[in-house]
């Protein structure tokens, strides 16, 4: 194992299925709410950044869409998205959530997540058994060694993300595979990102919250207009201007409700919630537009930045 330098930084991609609790363990890390966590999976879709910083390092941890067999061209893009960055990243860490029944995890899935997709890339791997929390001691060791005979990762950690149990071996583990001397970032940066990118965040993240099943996976959301007015005139709010894409005028009519009531309570839980992440007020204008099968059509997905 390389020698763990005085002051260490590199990049730290975060892979796994969906659902696994991979933006909540990089938030957590953080100390700041950055991916958007539902229930659901495959709530993210793109790469996020989030920078860790302590006295002897920064991580630039990377966020990616979950692993899934792809049903249309959206999931292809993500899953591309995801094959990037772990060729971008210096170490790999493998999260795979336990089960808690029979086979401490789902032992085809990690394989596969192991087989065609870790090893091919030949990077240092620290497999995380997330939610630990619901295994015996015993269950955790006896996961812990079937991970390290299965695939002899450099390190394999049981951790709780949602209650941030053993995150901090995490970070240890890391440090000897960032291969640089110095800081990338100024300490207060948090990701490289822009604002708008997390304003549409959050506006999606109350929508998979709010929403049933369907809905959520056929929206996207599009920042129209991002006025800074407050720069000018403190007095003013920032003007946000966002268009939420569906498929079908159905999904149109479910997502404005009765009246507009839908709409209405979707932009008066994401407001407060931009407004608490921009530490400034904002005025926020939510529209909905049909563009029929978006998802499958490459030149809409490669407008909204996939």
């Amino acid at each position: 194992m390389p020698e763990t330098k005085p002051f260490c930084c590199g990049y730290a991609v975060i892979v796994g299925p969906p659902n696994a609790g991979k933006s909540t363990l990089m938030n957590h890390l953080l100390d700041h709410k950055l991916s958007i966590v539902t229930p659901k999976p495959q709530t993210t879709r793109k790469k996020i950044t989030g920078i860790y910083h302590n006295d002897t390092c920064q991580i630039v941890f990377l966020d990616t869409p979950g692993i899934m067999k792809p049903m249309q061209m959206l999931h292809e893009a993500m899953l591309k998205t995801t094959r990037d960055t772990i060729r971008e990243a210096d170490a790999i860490v493998m999260m795979i959530p336990v089960s808690g029944k029979g086979e401490p995890f789902d032992r085809s899935l990690a394989e596969m997540l192991f087989g065609e997709w870790i090893a091919p890339s030949g990077k240092p791997v620290v497999v995380v058994l997330n939610k630990a929390d619901r295994l015996s001691t015993r269950q955790r060791e006896h996961a812990l060694y079937l991970v390290r005979k299965l695939w002899s990762p450099q390190k394999a950690i049981a951790i709780s993300a949602l209650h941030g149990e053993n995150t901090d071996l995490l970070i240890e583990a890391l440090l000897p595979f960032m291969p640089y001397e110095h800081p990338f970032y100024p300490e207060e940066m948090l990701s490289t990102s822009p604002e708008r990118f997390f304003v549409g965040e959050i506006v999606r993240e109350k929508i998979f919250l709010q929403y049933g099943k369907e809905i959520p996976y056929a929206t996207e959301v599009v920042i129209d207009e991002f006025r800074e007015q407050h720069e000018k005139d403190p007095s003013k709010k920032d003007l946000i201007r966002c268009s939420i894409v569906v498929e079908r005028d159905t999904q149109k009519h479910i997502l404005i409700g009765k009246k507009g009531a839908a709409l209405k309570k979707l932009g008066q839980a994401a407001r407060k919630d931009i407004e608490e992440f921009l530490g400034r007020p904002v005025f926020l204008e939510l529209f909905v537009k049909v563009r029929p099968n978006w998802r499958r059509k490459k030149g809409l997905l490669k407008s909204y930045g996939y």
